[in-house]
C-alpha cells in the first residue's frame, strides 16, 4: 500500500489523532500507573540498600485496657520481677561494711587531720576486690568528681563512701516508690503517694506517738506538700524523679532517727509536732466543726491579713462544697 494512502487513512481516523485530548479518567489512570511504577522502584531500592531496618527493635507497647485483666496482671508481675532484680543488684549492709574495710585497708598516707585519703591506684585495687556490684562506683569519672585540692591527687575515703551510700539509698528509694506506681509510667498519683506514706508511718520511730485515728490527717498533710510544690499544673501526678530530686523525702525519712532533736522536729514539716500544730490551727479555724472552711473562717488565719480579693481567688481555684473548702 502506498504510504500516502496510509497517511491519509490515519489522518481520517479521529480517535487516533496525536493531538487528541485525553479524558480525565485516562489521565488519572496514567498518573496512578506512573506512581505505582516509581514507588515500587523506590521501595525496592530502599529495601536493597537498608537491610538493617529489619533489625530495629520494637520500642512501643500499648498499655493494656481496663478490661484486659490478664494483660494487666502480666504487666504487674513483670514489673515486680524487674524491680526485684534491680533490688538484688544493690549493695546490702554486709557488702557496704566490706567496702569500708577495703577502703580503710588501702588508704594512702599522709592523712589530712583525721581524714583518710586514697589515691587512684589504690582506688582501682579496691574496685577489683570489692566485687561486681561495686564496679559502677570505681570509675575515673567518679574519682574526678570527688577530687578537689589534694596536692597528692587523692580523694577522701569518707566522701567516697558517703557517695556510694547516697547512690544506694536513691536506688532503693526509687525501687520502693516504683512499687506504688500502679500505671508503671514513672509517676505517682495522689492515691499512690498516700498509700506509700501510710505504709511508711510504722517504720518512722518519731511518729510512734501518733494515734491511728490521726493517720488519715497526717497522710493528707504530708501528701499536700508534695503536690503543692511538685505538681504546679495540677495534673494529679508527680514524677518519681522529681520526688527523689527534692528534699521533701529526705525530711520525711529523717524521722527514722530515734535521736532526732526537738529543734529539728519543730522545723520538719513531716514531724509529729508539726502535723499536730497544723491540725490544731485547722480546728481553731473550723468554728462550725463540719470539717471544712468557709471564706469567713479562713479569713481569720494568722493575723487575719488575707484580703477578700485573695480569698475569692483561692476559692475559685480550689474545689468547694456549698461554698466551703476542704484544706
Amino acid at each position: 500500500m502506498d504510504w500516502k494512502e496510509v497517511l491519509r487513512r490515519r489522518l481520517a481516523t479521529p480517535h487516533n489523532a496525536p493531538n487528541r485530548k485525553k479524558s480525565e479518567q485516562e489521565l488519572k489512570d496514567e498518573e496512578m500507573d506512573l506512581f505505582t511504577k516509581y514507588y515500587s522502584e523506590w521501595k525496592g531500592g530502599r529495601k536493597n540498600t537498608n537491610e538493617f531496618y529489619k533489625t530495629i527493635p520494637r520500642f512501643y507497647y500499648r498499655l493494656p485496657a481496663e478490661d484486659e485483666v490478664l494483660l494487666q496482671k502480666l504487666r504487674e508481675e513483670s514489673r515486680a520481677v524487674f524491680l526485684q532484680r534491680k533490688s538484688r543488684e544493690l549493695l546490702d549492709n554486709e557488702e557496704l561494711q566490706n567496702l569500708w574495710f577495703l577502703l580503710d585497708k588501702h588508704q594512702t598516707p599522709p592523712m589530712i587531720g583525721e581524714e583518710a585519703m586514697i589515691n587512684y591506684e589504690n582506688f582501682l585495687k579496691v574496685g577489683e576486690k570489692a566485687g561486681p556490684k561495686c564496679k559502677q562506683f570505681f570509675t575515673a569519672k567518679v574519682f574526678a568528681k570527688l577530687l578537689h585540692t589534694d596536692s597528692y591527687g587523692r580523694i577522701s575515703i569518707m566522701q567516697f563512701f558517703n557517695y556510694v551510700m547516697r547512690k544506694v539509698w536513691l536506688h532503693q528509694t526509687r525501687i520502693g516508690l516504683s512499687l506504688y506506681d500502679v500505671a508503671g509510667q514513672g509517676y505517682l498519683r495522689e492515691s499512690d503517694l498516700e498509700n506509700y506514706i501510710l505504709e511508711l508511718i510504722p517504720t518512722l520511730p518519731q511518729l510512734d506517738g501518733l494515734e491511728k485515728s490521726f493517720y488519715s490527717f497526717y497522710v493528707c498533710t504530708a501528701v499536700r506538700k508534695f503536690f503543692f510544690f511538685l505538681d504546679p499544673l495540677r495534673t494529679g501526678k508527680i514524677k518519681i524523679q522529681d520526688i527523689l530530686a527534692c528534699s521533701f523525702l529526705d525530711d520525711l525519712l529523717e524521722l527514722r532517727d530515734e535521736e532526732l532533736s526537738k529543734e529539728s522536729q519543730e522545723t520538719n514539716w513531716f514531724s509529729a509536732p508539726s502535723a499536730l500544730r497544723v491540725y490544731g490551727q485547722y480546728l481553731n479555724l473550723d468554728k462550725d466543726h463540719n470539717g471544712m472552711l468557709s471564706k469567713e473562717e479562713l479569713s481569720r488565719y494568722g493575723t487575719a491579713t488575707m484580703t477578700n480579693v485573695f480569698l475569692d481567688r483561692v476559692f475559685q481555684e480550689c474545689l468547694t462544697y456549698d461554698g466551703e473548702m476542704v484544706v
